[in-house]
């Protein structure tokens, strides 16, 4: 029975991900020497990868990676390019401060984790199912949720407080006392940061098992608009949120400095194509 003919085009896509299944973080010139594809091809190859949420690019040195969602083969969306941008930023605050981080971005009527510098820590911070990319946080009794909403334009903030109205879920009751949230927004614009509220025990949302954790967050802010927000978590009986803030808001902020730098220069960097 003679062998049926293959799609030449899907055949080398599909080397390609290969080759970054065997070498996760690959410049172009490693999956060239991998797969022995010219680099115009590849380049056009990664594209069409990158387009369809299969294949990422790391922002900070241009090497591509396996999206984190491909394995739901989900659509990129503007979010995408700030998880490529932190991720590095996230693993250096780490390695410099032991604590982990987490970038948490808007999703409806929740945040959704998009990075993490867990694995990196040498503390033990969460059980492994509560560390997946994707998990669903608060907005209102996290310390990334209140860093966001306290920062971002008021049309925003007012839009997602309108979703939280209608929601059921306890902990997104307090939307509907508007003068105790902007009392909170208040005291977090004032602070620089934001915490967690008093007797929440974190966990995902709608599912608010104790972690054991603290943390403190900060919003990456860019002029006028929010791209999400970044935290530092740590054992809570190792310190209280004011000594963490003392040590390390400083680190913390530049992070989330340098991580809408990133954007900023990606941005200029497509308008000037």
């Amino acid at each position: 029975m003679a062998r049926a003919q293959t799609i030449r085009g899907l055949e080398r896509g599909l080397q390609v991900l290969q080759s970054l299944q065997s070498n996760p973080i690959s410049s172009l010139h490693d999956i060239h020497l991998a797969t022995d594809i010219s680099k115009p091809s590849l380049l056009r190859i990664l594209h069409t990868l990158e387009e369809f949420g299969w294949v990422s690019r790391r922002l900070a040195d241009g090497h591509y990676r396996i999206s984190t969602f491909a394995s739901a083969g989900r659509k990129r969306d503007r979010y995408d390019r700030v998880a490529e941008a932190a991720a590095p930023v996230l693993d250096r605050l780490c390695q410099k401060v032991s604590w982990p981080s987490d970038l948490f971005v808007p999703s409806g009527d929740h945040m959704e984790r998009r990075k993490t510098s867990r694995g990196h820590s040498p503390f033990v911070t969460h059980p492994n199912y509560m560390n997946r990319i994707g998990q669903p946080v608060n907005w209102l009794m996290t310390g990334v949720g209140r860093a966001y909403l306290a920062f971002c334009p008021d049309r925003e903030r007012e839009e997602i407080l309108q979703k939280l109205r209608k929601s059921e879920q306890p902990e997104d009751q307090q939307a509907r006392q508007p003068a105790q949230v902007e009392k909170i927004f208040a005291e977090t614009r004032a602070r620089g940061y934001g915490t967690r509220a008093v007797g929440f025990v974190g966990g995902a949302y709608g599912n608010p098992k104790d972690d054991g954790l603290a943390g403190i967050a900060v919003p990456l802010l860019d002029r006028t608009r929010v791209h999400g927000s970044i935290n530092i978590l740590w054992i809570r009986t190792a310190m209280t949120v004011e000594e963490c803030a003392a040590r390390h808001l400083v680190d913390l902020r530049a992070a989330a400095s340098e991580i809408v730098g990133s954007l900023r220069n990606t941005t200029k960097g497509r308008s000037a194509r």
